[in-house]
């Protein structure tokens, strides 16, 4: 509960997954105090040969020790056994992210499609997907031209959308906008507002975008 509070939704509901289907099926049956750095060692080559990534493998690793750190400051144990066990690394992987062709392409394939702003928006301006669904008019300028990203969507259990800040000052941030970038959200904003007045409410800064 201490930890819940003082961290992001989307942050804790990782970590409670990577107990319960990790931690949990491997160490859950070894008690605090027997805990040794073999049954560590042993748990994380298990879910190596299970074919888990070593990213996944290393993060355990990082939450179990995390634990077991705060464990041995309350004197539940009298030592860290992570501390003796290295965590696989996982290797750098190589982006190749689309080529202007395949961006054109893609976006010529989405034209009557209602995926089309967002995807021309992503492209154009490199927002996350989760920044550029949280996006509202108001951190929209067109006339400067110009998105003040300060926020992003993330989609709890059982369908529940937060919005939440970003995790760093860098994550808040000004984007500016192509000039097709400027159109495609003008039209996209002109098009709301005239749905708007028919069905018979007003679109403002709120909305999103």
């Amino acid at each position: 509960a201490d930890v819940k509070s003082r961290i992001r939704p989307s942050t804790y509901e990782g970590y409670e997954i990577m107990v319960r289907v990790h931690l949990i099926p491997q160490l859950g049956h070894i008690k605090l105090g027997k805990l040794a750095p073999d049954h560590i060692s042993q748990a994380w080559d298990t879910m190596l040969k299970a074919g888990k990534s070593a990213s996944v493998v290393q993060h355990a690793h990082l939450r179990l020790a995390k634990a077991l750190t705060d464990a041995v400051k309350r004197q539940l144990v009298y030592r860290n056994p992570c501390q003796a066990v290295s965590a696989p690394r996982p290797e750098a992987k190589e982006l190749h992210p689309p080529d202007a062709q395949a961006i054109n392409l893609l976006l010529e394939t989405a034209k009557e499609t209602e995926y089309y702003s967002l995807l021309h928006t992503a492209f154009y301006t490199g927002l996350r997907r989760n920044e550029a669904l949280a996006l509202r008019w108001r951190d929209v300028d067109l006339d400067e031209g110009s998105i003040s990203v300060s926020r992003s969507l993330y989609q709890a259990r059982g369908g529940v959308s937060i919005y939440q800040a970003p995790k760093t000052t860098k994550g808040r941030r000004l984007v500016s906008l192509t000039p097709s970038s400027i159109l495609v959200l003008r039209e996209l904003q002109e098009s709301q507002q005239a749905d708007a007045l028919v069905l018979g409410y007003q679109v403002d800064d709120d909305n999103l975008v």
